[in-house]
């Protein structure tokens, strides 16, 4: 019967028309099959990244549900993760509690935060200009000195930095947790020259036809089109002097020169046991600028992240 109707078909539509029809029902049947296969693909890697993220923000959620908790749930075996009630003066107690004066310590770790994130960028972005879009002897092997700087470990440059701090009398003051950013830092100017070389040479001949200098050149035409770079770097930069705890427990001793990290690893101090829900409070307190920091520039981030590798 099969044979009988496209003997049919061929005598009436022709041998030439049976054939397309039957090359476009093949393309649309694998249409049909590579839409499918990439709906399935989507499905996958979306359910994939859902899981990882979820596991990834573990942590965040289970600060979260401690931070919400009463004492007495705190160590609950099996944990819960949505505690009933729900205490929310936990997130006042944490910070008034012990009778600290937080304002000022928000104030000492943001100042120290801006100026360092202004100082570290700014010098980073110059060396990193240097090293990506000038020629000087010995670029390369300058260059490779700063990023082997990068594998000593911090903890082996506290000291002479602390002998040195102690003889300028810069020891208690804010100097020594902001000064040493403005001479950029290795990280940072390996980011920033990955960046910059992905910018077209042919810009800072046309400048310098124009009769424009590096200095102008790296501040009208580079700095303009690395912002994703600059947030980056900036991004990172403010985490870190935001987080820091080593740093300010060597360096500062007044209380009331404190930062935000120090005033949590107080709770510690001050408390024979430690309210681990208010410590927990207080920490997504302080979690919340660097959230909402990294939530209005994800885009320049992660474009930032994205271009830098390019070209080496």
């Amino acid at each position: 019967m099969r044979n009988q109707s496209n003997s049919y078909l061929k005598s009436v539509l022709g041998d030439g028309v049976v054939q397309r029809a039957r090359k476009e029902q093949r393309v649309e049947l694998f249409s049909g099959s590579k839409r499918r296969r990439e709906f399935l693909r989507r499905v996958v890697t979306y359910f994939l990244l859902s899981a990882l993220g979820l596991i990834m923000s573990l942590p965040f959620l289970w600060m979260l549900s401690t931070a919400l908790k009463p004492d007495a749930l705190v160590f609950s075996i099996p944990p819960e993760w949505f505690p009933r009630p729900w205490v929310w003066h936990n997130f006042i107690d944490s910070l008034t509690l012990l009778g600290h004066p937080v304002h000022l310590y928000v104030f000492n770790t943001t100042l120290i935060a801006v100026l360092g994130v202004l100082g570290v960028t700014l010098s980073s972005s110059l060396v990193a200009f240097g090293f990506a879009r000038l020629d000087f002897p010995g670029r390369s092997t300058l260059f490779l000195l700063v990023l082997s700087t990068m594998m000593l470990p911090r903890i082996v440059t506290i000291v002479p930095q602390f002998i040195l701090f102690q003889r300028i009398g810069w020891l208690d003051t804010f100097a020594p947790l902001i000064v040493p950013y403005w001479f950029g830092a290795p990280f940072h100017i390996f980011l920033l020259r990955q960046f910059f070389l992905s910018i077209p040479k042919e810009l800072d001949d046309a400048a310098r036809v124009d009769g424009a200098s590096s200095l102008q050149i790296y501040w009208r035409i580079i700095l303009p089109l690395a912002k994703p770079a600059l947030a980056t770097v900036a991004i990172f930069a403010f985490t870190y002097h935001w987080n820091d705890l080593l740093e300010p427990l060597i360096f500062l001793s007044s209380q009331q020169n404190w930062t935000l990290a120090l005033f949590l690893a107080s709770f510690q101090g001050y408390m024979q046991q430690p309210r681990w829900n208010l410590l927990m409070a207080a920490s997504t307190i302080l979690t919340l600028p660097v959230l909402i920091l990294f939530f209005f520039a994800q885009r320049l981030f992660i474009g930032g992240i994205t271009v830098t590798g390019i070209k080496g």
